[in-house]
């Protein structure tokens, strides 16, 4: 390649865009390493956007760029782009801080921020996002057109972070845990957010000296406040950014920072229209509507009312399993993060002596994390299907909700299982400063498994694992004492009303003037509560007498889902035994569908069975909420007593509706779990069921039509047979009636009363006449009349004979029927 100075700018882009079309994979890279190490920061900003792009796809999803999140290990390309991308040696790190020394910035469109963040901008309100700070710039052409201007770090994570969410536009293939993208995520984390050492330095040093974080500069439009506080805030954390010649530490820490910023907004902040107006306080709605006076007067534009113009734009979000994968993946590393703290450095008093790292440690969790993760996991789960997917969400929430599990002690889970939280646990108020994380979205599981199939395996194994958490030694009482600090009367707060809280995820950097150090429990579960909920919340406690309610209310489901669960693998076991025993005299069924596979592996990796998932979760459940053994066989019982034998051979609970049966509650419950189902059957016009493979097509149409003409034209006199109460009206009955009249008269499944009696009128039905069996039986009568030299017609003849003989014996009880 020719030297940097004889090639334009223009010309380079114009080359590297031809031969990534043209040349191999590993050669283009080898180019871009030459083209990285050889050209100077002027040029190759111009190839910087266009080569994040061709790596991490477009933003539009149009090009789909590398596909790291299906690029497997066994591939080929595998290890070249992991190099090409290591944090620590990687080309495209190297001209990320390449860049980054020259202070150069880039451009994202805010119409590609997540949902709540774009509208809120579009609205004139800044959310509570550090990453926005100092980078949105108002065109006075209007909001619509507003864009970010990040640096060269910021935008090469932006770009990493949101081809997770982005929807592309080819068909991919599968995403999988051991993806370039998810051990990328890994690798990033771990770098930027060591839990041993600290951060290694930039390994690129230019000529201007280190790279450094950028300096801070004055909002040119002030925004309005978004959430429960005010813009002070945000002034408060602009004045107190670091500069360019801070601490050498505090420069380094920068990128963790930016790191972590970029990943909780794009992968966190998404959420319902419903929840981004909760978030709305009323001063926010006041500050709003001042801002856009003043708008609408500097643009000479008429005023519109806050929000009319941007909800309706408002798009739903719906995370994927990779997506919440990935989220459960920086939860249990920032876990690992915060937990890797030194002990001398947890309490109050060493707060002054601090490195930057281990203060980040410290506030990581509770400031930039709890409150997007509360409303991303209360969307999920209010959202997800009712199906066995939600086991990310759940698996996510158990990660977070457990922060000892993380802390890189070695145990042995066999062993410890039993041992619950932790002793250095107890004293931290890990559960009333994320009394929420554990109350209400456990309140919303309940909501979903009461609704969910229980028969099925891996939704039993979801209710034993959250059962089992929630079990742990300690951690019940751990609960109610949050719960207990949060409904303390509120006139015990009076006299600190003057003091200022942050609630967890506001406040920006970690480096902004600390706030005071706020030593009262009830003081702090209060803010965590009202910051995620609002002032006006209601909160329903976790142990009070209107959710015990919704528990006993799961016991019965989970215990009727056990008893099926228990009969289904009885049966079939039953049948397993049978067929081995068939098999030996090739008399096994082939057909395995009918036989019930409720296996799944459980923590320790033994294979557990559906009902003693369901039998254990029963047990954790009586330990959480202290359910005694009299109390679970009264319910048990008084489930029981509205129960038969032959529990399988009812109908589920049905109330009568004017257009037919009605399921109740009780009603669906039972048909979802299992316990009672309706019959099945084909209950319109028998003669215009579908044509079976055991029938003729081209006379079952030919018979209807005969058999139609028949009805439309002699109906009346049919009627007039059938209801007779002599014997010739019980004849008629037999011949003519339809063959549902004529069993049992009971309802098998919900139908209408019109329904019903339309197609119980006595009718002719020839169609019998167009089944291969009927067919072939006549066929042999006809043989067998030929053999006594009988013909056509005395065969006819004797056959209709013998069919009416034939029904006249079964009126008169001398066959059975």
């Amino acid at each position: 390649m020719a030297a940097p100075a004889m090639q334009q700018p223009s010309y380079l882009l114009a080359n590297l865009k031809m031969d990534s079309t043209t040349k191999p994979f590993l050669q283009c890279c080898q180019e871009l390493v030459k083209v990285i190490d050889d050209y100077p920061a002027k040029e190759l900003h111009l190839i910087f956007p266009w080569l994040v792009e061709s790596v991490f796809g477009s933003l539009d999803g149009v090009i789909v760029g590398w596909n790291l999140g299906f690029l497997q290990a066994c591939s080929n390309q595998y290890n070249i782009v992991m190099d090409f991308l290591n944090p620590r040696y990687g080309p495209m790190m190297k001209l990320v801080y390449k860049l980054q020394a020259e202070e150069y910035k880039y451009e994202i469109p805010v119409s590609f921020l997540p949902g709540p963040v774009k509208v809120s901008i579009q609205e004139g309100v800044l959310p509570d996002c550090p990453l926005l700070n100092n980078k949105l710039h108002f065109p006075l052409s209007g909001l619509q057109t507003l864009s970010l201007a990040l640096n060269p770090f910021e935008y090469y994570m932006f770009m990493f972070a949101s081809s997770l969410i982005t929807p592309k536009v080819t068909i991919v293939l599968m995403f999988s845990l051991d993806s370039a993208y998810f051990v990328l995520v890994d690798t990033y984390l771990k770098y930027f957010l060591p839990t041993e050492g600290s951060v290694p330095p930039s390994p690129f040093i230019y000529k201007r000296g280190s790279v450094s974080p950028p300096a801070p500069r004055a909002p040119s439009v002030p925004f309005a406040g978004y959430g429960i506080h005010s813009a002070s805030l945000l002034k408060r954390h602009i004045s107190h950014q670091p500069s360019v010649t801070a601490d050498p530490a505090a420069q380094e820490i920068w990128r963790s920072e930016a790191l972590l910023q970029v990943f909780v907004e794009m992968w966190l902040h998404h959420y319902s229209l419903e929840m981004y107006q909760k978030l709305q306080s009323p001063q926010v709605k006041l500050a709003l509507l001042q801002y856009r006076l003043s708008m609408s007067s500097m643009l000479c534009q008429p005023l519109t009312p806050p929000g009319s113009g941007t909800l309706h734009t408002y798009q739903p979000f719906t995370p994927t399993e990779e997506h919440v994968l990935v989220v459960r993946l920086l939860v249990k590393h920032l876990h690992a993060f915060s937990c890797s703290l030194k002990p001398e450095q947890v309490s109050s008093s060493a707060h002054s002596h601090t490195s930057p790292l281990e203060e980040l440690k410290r506030v990581v969790v509770h400031r930039f994390v709890q409150q997007k993760l509360y409303v991303f996991l209360q969307h999920c789960f209010g959202h997800w299907p009712l199906d066995a997917s939600f086991r990310v969400v759940l698996e996510t929430w158990l990660s977070y909700i457990q922060p000892w599990r993380y802390t890189g002690e070695k145990t042995n889970p066999q062993t410890d299982q039993n041992k619950g939280v932790p002793e250095k646990w107890l004293n931290k108020c890990v559960c009333s400063e994320n009394l929420l994380m554990y109350t209400k979205l456990f309140q919303g599981f309940l909501n979903r498994v009461v609704r969910t199939d229980l028969v099925n395996v891996k939704n039993a194994l979801m209710v034993f694992r959250v059962a089992k958490v929630f079990a742990q030694p300690n951690l019940s009482e751990m609960i109610q004492k949050g719960e207990q600090l949060f409904l303390e009367p509120e006139h015990v707060l009076h006299h600190r009303q003057h003091r200022c809280f942050l609630s967890p995820g506001h406040g920006g950097s970690f480096l902004s003037a600390r706030q005071p150090v706020v030593t009262d429990r009830v003081f702090r579960v209060k803010s965590h509560v009202y910051g995620l909920e609002g002032q006006d919340c209601q909160y329903k406690q976790m142990f009070g007498m209107e959710l015990r309610g919704t528990v006993l209310k799961l016991i019965q489901i989970i215990d009727q889902a056990r008893q099926t669960a228990k009969k289904m693998s009885d049966q079939s076991a039953e049948v397993a035994a049978n067929n081995s025993f068939m098999s030996w005299f090739g008399m096994g069924s082939p057909d395995l569908n009918y036989t019930f596979n409720g296996g799944e592996v459980d923590d320790t990796g033994a294979c557990v069975k559906t009902h003693e998932f369901l039998e254990r979760s029963l047990d954790y459940l009586c330990q959480i909420f202290r359910l005694n053994a009299g109390q679970l066989s009264q319910l048990m019982a008084t489930l029981g007593s509205g129960q038969d034998d032959g529990n399988s051979k009812q109908l589920p609970d049905c109330v009568q509706g004017e257009n037919g049966l009605i399921l109740t509650d009780l009603g669906r419950m039972q048909v979802i779990n299992g316990l009672r189902r309706f019959e099945i059957e084909y209950q319109g016009d028998p003669e215009l069921q579908p044509i079976r493979s055991y029938e003729n097509a081209i006379l079952v149409r030919l018979f209807f039509k005969i058999s139609s003409l028949v009805n439309e034209r002699f109906g009346g006199h049919m009627d007039a047979l059938c209801s007779r109460p002599d014997f010739l009206g019980q004849l008629g009955r037999h011949y003519l009636a339809s063959p549902e009249a004529a069993a049992d008269g009971r309802c098998r499944s919900p139908e209408t009363r019109l329904t019903a009696e339309r197609y119980r009128r006595p009718r002719l039905s020839l169609r019998m006449l167009a089944s291969y069996r009927t067919l072939l039986m006549l066929l042999l009568l006809y043989l067998f009349g030929a053999l006594f030299s009988l013909g056509p017609m005395s065969s006819t003849l004797l056959i209709l004979t013998g069919g009416f003989l034939y029904g006249l014996l079964r009126k008169c009880r001398f066959l059975p029927k």
